[in-house]
């Protein structure tokens, strides 16, 4: 396996569901009513709660750093408990509307403002310095946890943006990968290469899905123009003429028959034509890579960075999970020294390598026991390969983002089936989103 690099320029570092939260006080700077925080108390017990998603192989490497944390603080004792996703989040709105979260909870970047904005998350800016160190965290990745200037999460773990190309299936076909500092345009030509080529295989081959069915995808290419994808007060930032403009992108494809087939994709779904050796690349988040692999059966799966646009790539780091703090806990110096253990010692780092996505501190990159040619130090050395794209914070999603992001996905497979042009699936999800995204 193997990865075509830009020049490294230094090593930077789910959707959601509608939740309806009981607005409350909270939200205190230091989470002790404003007044300066103090050092972690080391003369009394303290008892924190915690909470994350997974299953029972990430609840083992939490236990465990739990425990070399309790170790390190003996008279805290942290409460652990996990749950499945969707369950999860039920269990957290309840605890929310009842002003009763855990002291710790693992949060989704796609929650976070839905939290926030309901004065349900600690700001953690108020315990830097004294209980939590940020120093090691890339300032545009730390950013993408904060809102009007009050940190609510801490990145534990990251991931970027990359396209991902079949090398073996390129092969076969006689067709060159995209050259280093290709545009969108440029993947264009290559799809309709690819698909050109592939068209008399049995089964036919293709350059790619549809790309522009993701709005995730979307919102990266309004970053490279330079247009901030979501207001500060939580509102759109980009109009129908934005999304017609990428839509249109794929007119052309559409028509032609280069996609990999809408049809073919809802068949084999949960796999999808790039896993299945159909189709030539996918864009995607680089932490897909031991998926693909493994799925596909070949490890001649490389990436690139994505395509660049008018003004560069101009990636962002998207951070898998972070760590937030209830603005109800009754021990926000503890709380605060648990998250800073967390993304920060360098033995957490070990313990969970890049399970959760690759540590956002050095400290815990380097602390990982990382096998030359493993699939980890494929990924590790990608987005250090990439690190002098990454310039952006990561766009924070609006309240309502599942909700809006499935309807994308849904007319986005209508598009596919020619049941909509791309004026209407632009007119119809604007609709929707003013409909499910709350006024100011």
């Amino acid at each position: 396996m193997r990865i075509a690099r830009r020049t490294i320029g230094g090593a930077g570092a789910a959707a959601v569901a509608a939740l309806t939260l009981a607005a409350c006080s909270g939200g205190g700077t230091t989470g002790g009513g404003g007044s300066e925080p103090e050092p972690v108390p080391t003369d009394r017990d303290i008892t924190l709660t915690m909470a994350w998603w997974g299953n029972d192989d990430r609840a083992a490497r939490y236990e465990e750093a739990v425990g070399l944390f309790e170790e390190k603080y003996p008279n805290i004792t942290v409460q652990t408990k996990f749950q499945a996703w969707d369950d999860y989040w039920t269990a957290r709105n309840t605890e929310a509307a009842g002003q009763s979260l855990p002291d710790v909870i693992q949060m989704d970047l796609s929650y976070l403002r839905q939290y926030a904005n309901n004065g349900q998350l600690l700001d953690l800016s108020g315990q830097e310095g004294v209980n939590l160190d940020v120093s090691g965290l890339d300032e545009s990745l730390l950013a993408s946890g904060a809102i009007e200037g009050a940190q609510y999460g801490v990145p534990t773990s990251t991931n970027t943006l990359a396209l991902f190309y079949n090398g073996d299936l390129l092969d076969s076909l006689g067709v060159e990968a995209p050259a280093e500092g290709y545009t969108w345009d440029e993947y264009d030509d290559f799809i309709e290469e690819v698909s050109t080529a592939g068209a008399g295989k049995d089964p036919v081959l293709y350059g790619s899905g549809d790309y522009t069915g993701t709005f995730w995808f979307f919102l990266q290419n309004l970053i490279q123009q330079g247009k901030t994808p979501f207001t500060e007060d939580g509102q759109l930032g980009f109009t129908e003429d934005d999304m017609v403009a990428w839509l249109e992108r794929g007119t052309d494809a559409r028509a032609d028959k280069q996609y990999f087939p809408v049809e073919k994709a809802l068949q084999i779904a949960p796999l999808g034509g790039f896993t299945v050796n159909e189709s030539a690349s996918e864009i995607t988040w680089d932490n897909f890579l031991a998926g693909y692999v493994a799925d596909s059966g070949t490890e001649n799966i490389e990436m690139l960075p994505i395509p660049a646009g008018d003004d560069g790539s101009k990636q962002f780091w998207k951070p898998s999970m972070l760590l937030s703090a209830s603005a109800s806990t009754e021990e926000p110096a503890a709380a605060a020294a648990l998250i800073d253990f967390l993304i920060n010692e360098p033995a957490v780092g070990e313990i969970f390598g890049t399970s959760k996505g690759v540590p956002a501190t050095a400290a815990q990159r380097d602390a990982m026991n990382v096998e030359a040619g493993s699939i980890d130090e494929e990924v590790i050395a990608y987005e250090e390969s990439v690190a002098d794209l990454v310039t952006e914070s990561a766009p924070l999603p609006v309240e309502g983002f599942g909700a809006i992001e499935a309807e994308y996905k849904r007319l986005a497979e209508e598009l596919a089936y020619e049941n909509v042009t791309e004026a209407e699936f632009a007119e119809q999800w604007f609709t929707f989103a003013t409909d499910n995204i709350p006024q100011p």
